[in-house]
């Protein structure tokens, strides 16, 4: 016996005339659509391999062309981003002169994702003075940095001239690095490439110099060093 959901062009013509009756829709499973999917996915595969075959030389170049330009698009914006996240960050460049009172509010409360360098120094002392320069160099270089100064005992009663220069590293507030005396900064002609390497290290600011750059001692002077140690001479800071 002939099956009535078959599809034939007499079952057609007895649906019609309404001696079979209608033919029941198939229930679609999840793998029907699955198969569907991926039935899809290949012919719009063997599509595109088409369309590339039939492409000639000169169309492929054009092709290649507007891939290239959409990447470069793709760049540049990324590139527009960041310049523009930059911008908003560098809005320091400078050293500025702070009091005891402003401390709180310019240095602990700087700020989301700010390094603060805070030196205290006093007139009359090179060292402070050399790197007050040094400072204003580098506050120049890295304008996403806050860069301070201030008169040791105008910010901290009492402060030591003995600790001076010091300076303070933080990062949102919190102390990360303290040099303190001028042990600290290694000698007396400390150079802004050296005292840029030093902040570097203490993560304040991201130099490219991965070296110190501290000239080397020569042989003689470490042997005369280690002589004068023994003796118990003086132990000056070079």
């Amino acid at each position: 016996m002939q099956d009535p959901n078959e599809d034939t062009e007499w079952n057609d013509i007895l649906r019609s005339k309404g001696i079979l009756p209608p033919k029941k829709e198939k229930e679609i499973t999840e793998d029907d659509i699955v198969n569907l999917v991926e039935q899809t996915i290949k012919e719009k595969q063997s599509k595109e391999e088409k369309n590339l075959e039939d492409c000639s030389l000169d169309e492929l170049d054009l092709l290649e062309d507007e891939e290239d330009e959409r990447v470069l698009l793709e760049y540049k914006n990324k590139r527009l981003a960041e310049i523009k996240a930059y911008m908003q960050k560098a809005k320091y460049g400078q050293v500025s002169e702070i009091s005891g009172q402003d401390y709180v509010n310019e240095v602990n409360k700087a700020g989301e994702g700010v390094w603060v360098i805070l030196h205290l120094y006093k007139t009359g002392i090179p060292l402070c003075s050399l790197l007050n320069l040094h400072l204003s160099e580098l506050a120049h270089k890295f304008p996403t940095v806050k860069f301070l100064k201030s008169i040791s005992t105008t910010c901290i009663p009492n402060f030591p001239d003995k600790n001076l220069p010091t300076i303070f590293v933080y990062y949102e507030g919190e102390m990360k690095k303290q040099f303190i005396g001028p042990q600290e900064f290694r000698r007396e002609d400390i150079t802004c490439e050296e005292l840029e390497w030093m902040l570097g290290k203490a993560g304040a600011i991201k130099t490219e110099i991965d070296e110190d750059p501290r000239p080397k001692p020569k042989p003689r002077d470490i042997l005369f060093t280690s002589l004068r140690n023994e003796v118990g001479g003086d132990n000056d800071w070079f």
